[in-house]
């Protein structure tokens, strides 16, 4: 089951809640079988031979273990701690994109009043970028030449004219990318800009809402604006 919430608190309220559950139990666990473990050595210690008492160097390897495994037990209950800070800070960070607009992986493309941003994220350095730009039937709209690019991210703008000059009407658009050097092909992601609606928590983590119930993690983001 999936809580849709708006600010990080519940989200991380709830990752404590979990995992200070699991630290206590494992903390009993732990302690309960040091006190089972103390209480073998007592009665061997009392119940020993005088004649032939318990040997120092297997007195001592039992310590030894019992005090490895308190120190494992330690251990994860650190690690415990370490990742509920993680996944409080990581929820914080989501809970502050709440109402961002953020470039992510994708073919959308959303002409406004004032024009309509898209992005690329390239594999390597290319010659030639091209974007080709078409409505909800597929019909081409626009193609923008962005020439040269680098290896990494870019952004370009497309001022809603079709190849024929004419507006285009506000809405929603495909876009896909053709980049080449020389001969070959280069590989180049689309990138589209859109809002985060609110944050979710589920089983899998920390996850941004940004509509259509399209669900992305905070690696998922390329840019913030």
């Amino acid at each position: 089951m999936v809580n849709t919430v708006t600010t990080g608190n519940s989200a991380t309220q709830a990752l404590l809640d979990s995992v200070n559950g699991s630290t206590r139990q494992t903390a009993s666990v732990s302690s309960e079988a040091q006190d089972r473990f103390l209480k073998l050595l007592t009665t061997q210690l009392k119940n020993q031979d005088p004649l032939n008492p318990l040997d120092n160097a297997q007195m001592t390897s039992q310590l030894a273990q019992i005090s490895t495994v308190d120190g494992i037990e330690k251990l994860n209950a650190t690690l415990n701690k370490l990742l509920s800070s993680s996944v409080d800070a990581e929820a914080l960070q989501a809970a502050a994109l709440v109402g961002r607009q953020v470039m992510v992986d994708g073919s959308g493309l959303t002409l406004t009043d004032a024009g309509a941003v898209g992005g690329i994220e390239m594999g390597a350095a290319a010659d030639q970028v091209s974007v080709t730009i078409k409505d909800a039937n597929g019909i081409v709209m626009n193609t923008v030449n962005l020439g040269r690019l680098d290896a990494g991210l870019h952004n370009y703008v497309w001022d809603g004219k079709t190849d024929a000059g004419v507006q285009a009407v506000n809405g929603a658009y495909s876009v896909s990318v053709a980049a080449t050097r020389g001969a070959d092909k280069v590989a180049a992601t689309a990138l589209e800009l859109t809002g985060v609606q609110n944050i979710n928590y589920s089983s899998q983590g920390v996850t941004l809402n940004l509509g259509s119930s399209r669900l992305v993690t905070m690696n998922n983001i390329k840019q913030i604006f």
